[in-house]
C-alpha cells in the first residue's frame, strides 16, 4: 500500500474527502516526525510506539577498498508494534 492508497482508505473509512484525508495523514506524519526530532516518544496504545534509538560509533569496512573506517554515531527512528497490532496481524 502506498501513500495514495492509504489516503483513499482513510477517506473511505472516515467519510472525509480525499483532500481532507491527505491533510490529516500529512499532519499525523509531521507531528510524529516533529516529536521524534525533539527526542520524544510517541505511544499509540494498541498500535505501537515510535521512538528514537541511539546508534553508537562503530568500526566498519569500505566495501570498495576493504579499508577499515569508523561509522559515526547517529540517531535512528524505530517503531515497536503494540500487542493489538501484533494480534491483528497474526
Amino acid at each position: 500500500m502506498n501513500r495514495s492508497d492509504l489516503v483513499a482508505k482513510i477517506s473511505e473509512k472516515s467519510e472525509l474527502s480525499k483532500k481532507d484525508s491527505e491533510k490529516a495523514l500529512t499532519a499525523f506524519m509531521d507531528s510524529i516526525t516533529e516529536a521524534l526530532a525533539n527526542g520524544d516518544k510517541v505511544q499509540l496504545v494498541g498500535f505501537g510506539t515510535f521512538e528514537v534509538r541511539r546508534r553508537e560509533e562503530r568500526a566498519g569496512r569500505d566495501p570498495r577498498s576493504g579499508e577499515a573506517i569508523t561509522i559515526p554515531a547517529s540517531n535512528s527512528p524505530a517503531f515497536k508494534a503494540g500487542k493489538a497490532l501484533k494480534d491483528a496481524v497474526n
